[in-house]
């Protein structure tokens, strides 16, 4: 995908992201979903050679990775959010953009992608963004997190296993997943319980989608 061709479908792109953003019932301002589009863009130019994403007809861009991981942005709360196997800035970069006044931290162990991440940051210009490369067992940062996102990688166990020890006591863990994963809830660990699982209507996206809030016991 050229950045020309983003450019001249720009206007078709605005259109698909308004609309689903008034689906999802999300009010973003013109500057906000410009340089989300200009995240896209930046995307399609860097996926060439890194393949950062299977996806790379714009109009799907939009679909699959802004308005997917917008959808989320109701369940998200702060001050600190960690996007954990951040990869392309999904759903970090649509969320920190939708909520400026939140600290993001973007973690990923592959340098690609992190040198991609890093790029992004700079030229969206974000301010409330840091970009981490690591693996997720070893990193310890100063200060636990209010929501860890992620788009479950793994099975839910593991993914609690690997990423409960990144979130505050206060706070959750936000699972992205396709199909409701009933078998693997019934492996949580004891010491998480599931608070509420919320299914997801992607406007434009003709798939299942649900976000798992889960949060230590006690």
């Amino acid at each position: 995908m050229k950045t020309s061709d983003v450019s001249a479908a720009t206007p078709a792109l605005a259109a698909i992201l308004g609309e689903g953003l008034q689906q999802l019932g999300i009010t973003l301002s013109t500057e906000v979903q410009t340089t989300l589009l200009q995240f896209i863009a930046l995307l399609g130019k860097w996926n060439r050679a890194y393949n950062l994403t299977a996806v790379r007809e714009p109009a799907a861009m939009v679909t699959r990775h802004l308005l997917d991981s917008l959808a989320v942005l109701p369940y998200v709360q702060g001050p600190r959010v960690l996007d954990v196997g951040s990869g392309a800035g999904l759903p970090g970069i649509p969320l920190a953009l939708a909520l400026p006044a939140v600290a993001f931290a973007l973690l990923d162990s592959n340098g690609k992608k992190t040198r991609f991440l890093t790029q992004a940051v700079a030229e969206l210009r974000l301010t409330n963004v840091t970009v981490v490369q690591s693996r997720i067992e070893d990193y310890h940062p100063p200060h636990a997190f209010d929501s860890v996102v992620t788009r479950a990688f793994a099975a839910v166990a593991e993914v609690v296993a690997v990423t409960g020890h990144l979130c505050a006591p206060q706070g959750q863990l936000l699972l992205m997943k396709g199909t409701y994963p009933e078998q693997e809830l019934t492996q949580l660990p004891a010491t998480f319980e599931l608070e509420s699982a919320v299914r997801l209507h992607v406007p434009g996206l003709d798939a299942e989608r649900h976000v798992l809030r889960i949060r230590g016991r006690g």
